[in-house]
């Protein structure tokens, strides 16, 4: 019987033993097969990780340039609401100005910048003691107020504009003294101890006026003021080109009320000099009688 013949069952067909592979050719089988799936598996779990940490770090990239991207279309807009907010302000509410003469010395010195409540006078009325920034134009025009410069140049007169609406510069149009009188009050100076009567009564005014100044160097009234006018005085009395100069003008020397801008409340600028403007006891009597 030949050996092809002895391999062969007795159906013809190959014996399961000798056609099992031995057990060396078996282990080195299994052993290739297991080494190939752990291999994959290997790779695969690598694979399977660093995929997702490069889609964070991705990610991340994106939303940080989205971020970026974000804030520089929304910047405008932002500009233009605040610009929009400080013009609100500074026309209906308040506004910074500058101080431009010596004129309120030494309560206000030149170069001092006030904040000027622009509302108070819509929700009630003047009173006597009280500083306020006016328009001079048509009443009066006081020849010690500094002028802006004038230039030629759109650069400089934009940069000056700016400064002028910081308070950081004067406007030359707007003047800033002390309400003495109101409508229908009846001014005078002096009496025999040089004091301004209001309403026949005397202001004690050492607490503002300027060191050693007198009420008035120069006699006048007695004024009825106008309706609707107020009569203003500097605190520096010997220099203050006011209301006692400006009796020849339209109001006799009065300034109408529609021309105030609004109440000097604070100075806040330079910081030595911060602090209120409050009204002095001097006016306490006059303006009790009004309540």
């Amino acid at each position: 019987m030949s050996k092809d013949e002895k391999d062969l069952g007795a159906d013809g067909v190959q014996d399961e033993d000798s056609a099992r592979p031995g057990p060396e050719e078996h282990s080195s089988a299994t052993g290739s097969q297991t080494h190939q799936r752990l291999g994959a598996s290997g790779v695969s779990d690598a694979a399977g990780q660093e995929p997702e940490e490069g889609a964070g770090a991705d990610m991340s990239k994106s939303q940080s340039s989205a971020k970026k991207g974000s804030f520089w279309k929304e910047l405008p807009i932002l500009i233009v609401i605040a610009l929009v907010l400080a013009f609100v302000i500074r026309t209906w509410v308040m506004q910074a100005f500058y101080i431009p003469s010596s004129s309120m010395e030494n309560t206000l010195l030149v170069g001092d910048r006030v904040l000027v409540n622009k509302v108070v006078y819509q929700i009630r009325d003047i009173e006597r003691g009280e500083v306020i920034v006016f328009n001079g134009d048509g009443s009066w025009d006081d020849p010690t107020v500094v002028q802006p410069p004038e230039s030629s140049n759109p650069i400089s007169r934009g940069f000056t504009w700016v400064q002028q609406q910081l308070g950081a510069a004067p406007t030359g149009k707007e003047y800033i003294k002390r309400v003495i009188a109101l409508p229908g009050d009846t001014v005078e100076c002096c009496d025999d101890q040089n004091r301004v009567l209001v309403n026949g009564v005397p202001l004690e005014e050492d607490a503002y006026l300027f060191p050693d100044s007198v009420a008035s160097h120069s006699e006048f009234g007695p004024i009825e003021v106008p309706e609707g006018h107020l009569w203003l005085m500097g605190d520096h009395r010997a220099i203050s080109y006011d209301s006692r100069a400006n009796q020849n003008n339209p109001g006799g020397g009065a300034v109408p009320i529609d021309h105030v801008v609004g109440r000097a409340f604070v100075i806040i600028w330079p910081f030595s000099q911060a602090g209120s403007l409050s009204v002095p006891p001097s006016f306490d009597e006059l303006n009790a009688a009004d309540d």
